[in-house]
């Protein structure tokens, strides 16, 4: 296998996770949120890895150490927010109210909370980390840092306007950054 195969899959992944966070997030603007829109939210997300991934293979050059350290972060960030999307879409969604007050009591909300931090922090270094390298485009790299920082701090509110337009506009940039890694491969093949 070669690296513009993985560059490529992780530009198909990033199309992916940028459709299952946009079109819930289109739909949630008319009907608010609905088993079909969290159930694709939910496993879209299982796609952010190998599109981070892509990314930094495509800046890793031109990002140097600092961009080594902002994928690290980024990229447990995104684990372990992952996973909170994942319960929130997929589990927590479908419990009465009274259950997700007592799941989301304790150690649990500390660990949602936790995830969320870590998550804004890597998306933050590895947003600049973008910019920085000028590798891929600037625009999408702040809408990059933007988008997912209101994803993240917007995630345990009511779904609104605000939410659904913060879905849109972290869509937006995946699929451009996703664009701009499919277009110039990261490596050469043998």
């Amino acid at each position: 296998m070669s690296m513009p195969w993985l560059s490529r899959f992780g530009a198909v992944c990033g199309i992916i996770l940028a459709l299952s966070l946009g079109v819930p997030g289109v739909v949630e603007a008319f009907t608010g949120e609905t088993t079909v829109t969290s159930f694709v939210a939910g496993l879209g997300a299982a796609f952010g890895a190998p599109a981070l991934y892509a990314y930094q293979l495509r800046q890793a050059d031109a990002a140097g150490r600092f961009g080594v350290v902002a994928f690290a972060v980024n990229v447990i960030g995104l684990g372990l927010f992952t996973g909170v999307g994942f319960a929130l879409n997929l589990v927590l969604f479908f419990l009465d109210e009274s259950t997700v007050s007592a799941v989301l009591d304790g150690p649990t909300r500390w660990a949602v909370l936790g995830s969320g931090m870590v998550f804004i922090a890597g998306s933050v270094l590895f947003g600049v980390s973008m910019m920085r390298a000028r590798v891929l485009p600037r625009v999408a790299a702040v809408g990059y840092i933007v988008s997912l920082v209101m994803l993240a701090a917007l995630a345990p509110l009511p779904d609104s306007l605000l939410s659904s337009a913060a879905h849109v506009a972290a869509a937006a940039s995946l699929v451009w950054l996703s664009a701009a890694v499919w277009a110039v491969p990261s490596f050469r093949e043998p």
